[in-house]
């Protein structure tokens, strides 16, 4: 009687035990992959990578198979990969198509670039505003042999009135719409968005890069407002913003070839000048991918 009393005592218990074993496993089983993405890259030459061999597709967009894109592509193993970024692009190329040119030689064009998003894409990478803001151009009439010449910056800011962030300014709402327009088209994308890197230090290095201290500080600051910009446009619009300029540090213009990320006016590695070399977009992609990892494991 009593052995019999206790017998339903134990098959519960036996019950209760592997029901604790089988939930211990299923917790402990790792989690379930993150489905490969359908990845368009979009952006400008900072993300199109000028001179790094090898090129693909049209020559004069610059388009590098060792840019950050290709390179996050190949980490994530994506389903399927559109890069479409290209040298000189600015907001108005991601709706319409580019006029091209190669050593003032007419290209022919290239389409719109928001003509590669599809309703089943579920990654867009996207950097632009250099061009908007004309900041290369800024540097180069920034270079200066003369160590006692006039900073270029007071010709840019005379009167108390910063041209540079005015166009910074007017970029803001383009970039916004730009957002917006990305999400109506990929409503099922992950969209992130880079800011611009450290390309000099502080304090600058004439002679190293000719560009005089008080204008290498005045520049990088001006891109810093940039990337603040975009980082508060991303916010605003559902995108995830990625800071390429802190992690710089260290890795700018002004360091040893071997060093940079960024080159200078005279390129000591295969870029651009005033552009990411390949150990840049290499860097850059690592950046972009670990952001996204974290994100998806948070």
């Amino acid at each position: 009687m009593q052995l019999q009393s206790a017998q339903p005592r134990i098959v519960a218990a036996v019950a209760g035990c592997v029901a604790a074993a089988a939930a211990v496993l299923v917790g402990a089983a790792p989690a379930a992959a993150a489905p490969a993405p359908h990845y368009v890259a979009l952006g400008d030459s900072m993300a199109s990578g000028p001179l790094i061999p090898d090129i693909t597709g049209p020559v004069a967009c610059g388009r590098s198979t060792r840019n950050y894109a290709h390179l996050l592509a190949s980490r994530l193993g994506a389903a399927s990969f559109t890069d479409v970024t290209c040298s000189g692009a600015d907001t108005g190329d991601l709706t319409s198509p580019q006029k091209l040119s190669l050593a003032g030689i007419d290209m022919g064009t290239t389409p719109a670039q928001f003509d590669a998003l599809r309703s089943d894409t579920t990654l867009v990478t996207l950097t632009v505003g250099g061009n908007d803001t004309g900041l290369v151009g800024v540097a180069q009439n920034c270079m200066q042999l003369d160590p006692t010449a006039d900073p270029c910056k007071d010709s840019y800011t005379a009167g108390g009135v910063d041209q540079i962030a005015q166009r910074i300014a007017a970029f803001a709402p383009k970039l916004a719409t730009a957002l917006d327009t990305i999400h109506q088209r990929s409503p099922q994308a992950r969209v992130v968005v880079t800011g611009y890197g450290l390309y000099i230090k502080h304090g600058g290095c004439w002679p190293v890069q000719p560009i005089l201290n008080v204008d290498a500080d005045w520049l990088q600051g001006e891109v810093h407002l940039l990337n603040q910009t975009i980082a508060a446009q991303a916010a605003a619009h559902a995108a995830e913003y990625v800071d390429v300029e802190t992690p710089g540090v260290g890795h700018d213009a002004c360091q040893s070839p071997s060093q940079r990320w960024l080159e200078g006016y005279v390129p000591t590695n295969l870029a651009a000048p005033l552009h990411p070399n390949a150990r840049g977009e290499a860097a850059y992609a690592g950046i972009i991918g670990d952001q996204l990892e974290d994100a998806s494991d948070a």
